[in-house]
């Protein structure tokens, strides 16, 4: 029998520029600021995403779709010691911006929608880690790119948390 999967959504609306927010999703250097302490990216359709998120948790991933700075989707290997299951782990980041105006900054839409953690009791504990993990995430990108948007000036590779 299928083992039935269950998913995420979020969205963060970033005041500042499309641009910003897809380097801060595939540069290793932005990531390590505010998503995880150790990133490596072959930035491109067919590369990698690998992150390291704590000594417990790594997530390695195939880069499905890479539309700059429109849209990136990575499939998940199957994590180690996990139990087994032929569910595909994704997570699907949707950006949309909107260039400044009279009186207002450009901001950003990301959404990120997470799909295909198994159902049942052994992966409850991983489910909330990613869903919690990534709302908790995408907050402290929110944080480390406005500032720089609200003083006029790109983030450097160095912006802490």
């Amino acid at each position: 029998m299928t083992q039935g999967t269950r998913g995420y959504a979020h969205r963060v609306d970033i005041r500042t520029g499309i641009e910003q927010v897809w380097q801060s999703l595939t540069e290793p250097e932005r990531l390590t600021h505010w998503y995880a302490p150790q990133a490596r990216v072959d930035a491109r359709e067919g590369g990698s995403f690998w992150v390291r998120i704590d000594g417990d948790l790594m997530r390695e991933a195939h880069i499905d779709i890479f539309q700059p700075p429109r849209r990136l989707r990575l499939i998940y290997m199957p994590l180690p010691d996990s139990p087994a299951s032929e569910a595909v782990m994704v997570d699907d980041f949707l950006l949309h911006g909107e260039a400044a105006s009279a009186g207002k900054g450009a901001q950003t839409v990301l959404r990120l929608l997470g799909s295909g953690v198994p159902e049942g009791r052994e992966w409850d504990a991983l489910y909330l880690r990613l869903r919690g993990g990534w709302e908790h995430a995408l907050l402290r990108l929110k944080a480390s790119l406005e500032p720089a948007a609200a003083a006029g000036k790109k983030p450097p590779p160095g912006t802490t948390r």
